[in-house]
This record gives structure tokens, C-alpha cells and sequence, in this order.
């Protein structure tokens, strides 16, 4: 009974939600990549839209619509079953032999995907949680074909005793059988849905679409939230509210600014401010040494013209610095207007 009342769930959710629904569960930075590269502005505000909706998906809903996009994309069986010539007759049928070369081309590039990439974005303490207890081998085997940097946190937070054994086991790795490989990762990823998930039954919402916003580039940004302020102009300054964009540093106070300043690099600065008013580099430069001043100012000369999407990347990636000073609890994002007084 349980499992019809979730399947209808599911099915009662249209394309549009469900993508929504996905890209919460990929989480900010991954959702961020993707929305860069919708060009359709109607598809791109009608998914801002059900992100900023759905503020509670329950926990067996999302594993199904998980598990929908997986066989969507992935087509392993059908593609093992039939094979491509077989695959590539029944799109030809359907979609035409333009689109059907462009869907073939897709699924080839995910059947070569790396394994296990759903734990690149898991919490790696859960991860390293969940695994301790498991075959060294098979946590070898795991991270392995993660993300450096995740495998690394991983591996931190496993016992020293595990840790230098799963460490031996990975130098000692050779080759694995595509097909076991494909067998293992699907038992794998049944096994520990639980960690990837657990924490998404109340993703979405406002707070999650400002926080993919952050990180997307300036152009997707300035879109969406055009595109919400003409359908939604409520939600569009709710979300604008959580948001902090470069040119937010002007309002910020000086102790904010100068801490902000000690975690950016020069030249990253330089070019972050090539594309911004000058209101804005008044305010930094105010913040700053008169050396520093000077240094900054000749990297900003010696660039030269620069490309709009670079000025964009990297004031974007100034900005994720700047949340991350916030949620550490060392700054205080206040967006008032002028100096605010402190007491010692």
C-alpha cells in the first residue's frame, strides 16, 4: 500500500519538478553546473520556481525519482539488451536521426562514467560512518574512483587500523571487470541510499535555490531572478535576501571587508574588480594598506582587457569564500547601509 502511495506521488510530479527534485538532491555546486547550462529561459524559471516549491519531498520519493533519472540516463539494460544498432533504430524512429545521434552520443558518455560518483557529494564523516565496518576491499574499491578530495576526507575520518589498510588495498588494486563493477556499485548504492539522502527529506525551498544561485555564473543569476520577479515578485526578494552578490561587499562594514580581504588573493581581487562599479573598488581600496592599494591597483592595469565570463567565475568564487567566512560564524553578513557600531 505504502509503495503505491509513493509510486502515484511520483507520478503525480511532473518533468519539470522532478528535475527540480534532482537537482536538490545533486546538491548546490553540481546544480549550479547545470543550471549554467540551460539556455531555454522559460525552462530555467520554471525550475527556480519548483526548487524554490518544494521545501519537503519525502526521503522514499526522492530515492524513486533518483532511481527514475539513473535508468533514464544510464540505459545500461536497454542498451545491453538490444544494443546500440538496436537502441539507435528505436530513437531514429522517435526522435529522428539528428536527435537520435545526439541522445546516443549522451548515454555513450554516461555508460563511461566513472562509478560511484553519487558519493562525491555525500558527507564524507557519514561516509567514513557507514564504511568502517565494511570489507577494507571494498572501501578500497569505493574510493578509489572518487574525487581526490573526497577520498581523502574519507579516508581521515576511517580508524587509523582501517585507514592503512583500505590505503594498501588501493595501491594494490588492479583492473575490475566493467560488468562486476556495474553489479557492485548498484548493490552499493542500494545499500548506503540512507547516507546519500538522509539529509535532503527537507531540501529545497528558498534557502536552497539562493544557495544555488550563489553559485552559478552572474549571467544565470541575473536571469533567474528577472525571470522570478516578473512571475513571483515575492519570492524573487526572498531569495534576493539570502543571496550575497559581489557588489554586496559595498555595505558591508570595514572590519567585515578587511577580514574578507585576508582570504582573497591579490590577482583573483584585481580581476574580480575589473567588472564592478566604482563605488565598489572605492570601498575596498579604503579597506587597504596604502602599499596593498598599489599593488592592486598595477594588477589591474597589467591585465588588460579581460573576458566577462572570467570577471564573473571569480567574482562568483570571492563570494563562496565570503559564505563560507559567514556559516564559519566569523563574519556577519549585515547588508545595512553604513558603519555599524561595535563595543568592545
Amino acid at each position: 500500500m505504502e509503495n503505491a502511495i509513493l509510486t502515484q506521488q511520483i507520478l503525480s510530479m511532473n518533468s519539470t519538478q522532478k528535475v527540480a527534485a534532482l537537482l536538490i538532491l545533486l546538491g548546490p555546486q553540481t546544480a549550479a553546473e547545470v543550471l549554467k547550462n540551460i539556455t531555454d529561459n522559460d525552462l530555467l524559471e520554471k525550475i527556480a520556481l519548483e526548487i524554490a516549491s518544494l521545501n519537503k519531498v519525502p526521503i522514499k520519493s526522492l530515492v524513486g525519482i533518483l532511481e527514475e533519472f539513473r535508468s533514464l540516463f544510464q540505459a545500461n539494460s536497454y542498451l545491453a539488451k538490444g544494443g546500440k544498432e538496436y537502441a539507435r533504430e528505436v530513437l531514429e524512429i522517435t526522435y529522428g536521426p539528428e536527435q537520435a545521434k545526439r541522445i546516443m552520443s549522451r548515454l555513450e558518455t554516461l555508460m563511461n562514467a566513472n562509478p560511484f560518483q553519487f558519493f562525491n557529494e555525500a558527507d564524507p564523516v557519514q561516509l567514513a560512518t557507514s564504511f568502517q565496518n565494511e570489507n577494507p576491499q571494498l572501501i578500497a574499491l569505493i574510493l578509489a574512483y572518487l574525487q581526490p578530495n573526497q577520498s581523502a576526507k574519507v579516508l581521515n575520518c576511517l580508524p587509523s587500523d582501517v585507514q592503512a589498510e583500505v590505503a594498501m588495498k588501493i595501491a594494490e588494486m588492479d583492473t575490475t571487470n566493467p560488468e562486476i563493477l556495474s553489479d557492485i556499485e548498484k548493490i552499493v548504492e542500494t545499500k548506503f541510499s540512507s547516507v546519500m539522502i538522509q539529509d535532503f527529506s527537507q531540501a529545497g525551498g528558498v534557502n536552497t535555490l539562493a544557495s544555488i544561485l550563489n553559485r552559478t555564473d552572474r549571467t544565470t543569476e541575473r536571469n533567474v531572478l528577472e525571470l522570478l520577479e516578473i512571475e513571483n515578485p515575492t519570492l524573487a526578494d526572498e531569495v534576493r535576501e539570502l543571496m550575497f552578490v559581489f557588489e554586496d561587499i559595498q555595505q558591508l562594514d570595514n572590519r567585515t571587508i578587511q577580514r574578507i580581504l585576508r582570504e582573497v588573493n591579490t590577482k583573483d581581487l584585481a580581476l574580480a574588480l575589473k567588472g564592478t562599479k566604482q563605488e565598489v573598488r572605492d570601498r575596498i581600496f579604503a579597506n587597504m594598506s596604502e602599499r596593498a592599494q598599489q599593488m592592486l591597483r598595477d594588477d589591474m592595469e597589467y591585465l588588460g582587457p579581460v573576458r566577462a565570463k572570467d570577471v564573473q567565475e571569480v567574482q562568483s568564487q570571492i563570494c563562496v569564500t565570503i559564505k563560507a567566512l559567514e556559516a564559519a560564524g566569523e563574519i556577519v553578513l549585515d547588508m545595512d547601509e553604513g558603519e555599524e557600531e561595535f563595543i568592545d
